[in-house]
């Protein structure tokens, strides 16, 4: 099968019985094919470097803004600051990746990244102390990183085949993961020790490292003639109307919604931890609580090796987001400490298994004429459904007390998701 033009019907009749069995530790383990492949493994190994590089500005930007205002408010401001750029660079770029060599894209928007950390650093030596210019920086950043994100997903059905792409996106996905536990970690032993300045300058430097690591990617023209004025607004509509002509595209996004706006439980972390866990140390608590579903993820894509060669990712999808729901539920009802950090790292598997195959679904049933703007879309719902869900329990959390709209938000997940699949048939057909 042709993985760069692999439609829904052609995989959907594919007698392939599939991979042969692998024995002993390799049936649970990572699945690390897609590695054996050297242009996939220059963009893994740049995501590597970048994955704990962007965590340090991650931190170093709330930091600062919080050292030099002393409010969590204006904390809160840039990061909303940050989120209108991103989306809407993310559906631009998901249309000018279709239209365009995807690895000049990802050499341009790694370039821009790089060069906006390169500022933070400077802005940060000299001591401005500008949260205006923080904010414009940060804003800017996250442009390009909306134009970045869906070029650099959207190459990967070019670099490994169709069958691989399930055990593709779990490396790139337990890279990212990792990131979000030992980036923060890093800075927070770095910042005491050489302080934020050269946090800002760490970042810039692997960026370095990712821009090369790119340049030396194969070409990634378009492989059909490109339409004038594609990549702008016409191409963004474009892309939305093909999403609504496949059913089992739209259903991958609407679980994905599902999920985190209905069951994603961090905006009451904090509360929880200064009531329900308030015995185990608050302080305590709440890293637990933030550390858990990333952790949980990690564990999840290491031995991602027992579930990346399914064949029917339409169903993995489905069980996925019941178990994130259930998981969410039992989290609500817990009144202990370990038993809630247990149920949100079960969380963080599910999401994993989510994450892998609804990415594989995202990059097998579209062409790769419309894989960016795909990719595009799917970046705005990843960044953006769970700010929504932090507005949503946190209005629910104050109504009707933390843990009963915890586990009520993981009730209508999954009796959601259940009526979704009865209702619509092509996302429990789905396979390759």
């Amino acid at each position: 099968m042709d993985s760069s033009e692999s439609s829904t019907e052609a995989q959907a009749k594919d007698p392939d019985p599939g991979p042969p069995r692998r024995r002993g530790r390799r049936r649970w383990a990572m699945d690390t094919r897609p590695l054996r492949r050297p242009a996939y493994r220059r963009l893994w190994a740049s995501t590597v470097v970048t994955a704990v590089g962007s965590q340090l500005t991650a931190v170093a930007v709330p930091k600062q803004i919080y050292d030099i205002t002393g409010s969590s408010a204006w904390v809160g401001a840039a990061s909303l600051a940050g989120l209108l750029p991103l989306i809407v660079f993310a559906l631009w770029g998901g249309a000018i990746a279709d239209a365009m060599d995807r690895r000049r894209l990802l050499l341009i928007t790694n370039s821009g990244i790089a060069v906006t950390s390169l500022l933070f650093w400077v802005q940060a030596a000299t001591g401005l102390e500008s949260v205006a210019t923080l904010m414009v920086l940060l804003a800017v950043q996250q442009a390009f990183w909306g134009l970045n994100a869906p070029a650099r997903s959207a190459s990967i059905a070019r670099l490994v085949p169709a069958e691989e792409l399930p055990a593709a996106n779990a490396l790139g996905s337990t890279v990212m993961q990792t990131g979000q536990i030992a980036g923060p970690l890093l800075a927070g032993a770095l910042i005491p020790v050489i302080g934020l300045p050269e946090l800002y300058l760490i970042d810039a430097l692997a960026l370095c490292v990712t821009v090369w690591a790119v340049h030396r990617l194969p070409a990634l023209p378009p492989l059909t003639a490109v339409k004038a004025g594609r990549a702008g607004l016409r191409g963004i509509v474009e892309g939305f109307r093909y999403i609504s002509g496949h059913a089992v595209l739209l259903l991958s996004f609407l679980a994905d919604i599902v999920a985190m706006v209905l069951g994603m439980p961090r905006a009451l972390f904090p509360q929880l931890a200064s009531e329900t866990f308030a015995p185990y140390g608050e302080g305590f608590a709440l890293g637990l609580l933030f550390a858990a579903i990333p952790l949980g993820a990690v564990a999840g894509g290491l031995f991602s090796g027992t579930f990346s060669r399914a064949r029917r990712h339409g169903w993995m999808v489905i069980g996925a987001v019941v178990v994130w729901g259930l998981a969410v539920t039992g989290f609500g009802l817990s009144g202990s400490l370990w038993p809630a950090v247990a149920f949100l790292a079960l969380a963080g598997v599910a999401d994993m298994v989510s994450m892998v195959f609804r990415g594989a679904i995202l990059l097998s049933a579209a062409t790769d004429e419309m894989r960016g703007r795909m990719q595009g879309v799917f970046t705005v719902v990843v960044a953006g459904g769970p700010r929504l869900a932090d507005v949503l329990h946190g209005t629910a959390g104050s109504a009707f007390g933390p843990r009963t709209a915890v586990a009520g938000g993981g009730i209508l997940v999954v009796v959601v998701m259940l009526a979704l699949a009865a209702a619509a048939p092509a996302l429990r057909r789905y396979r390759v």
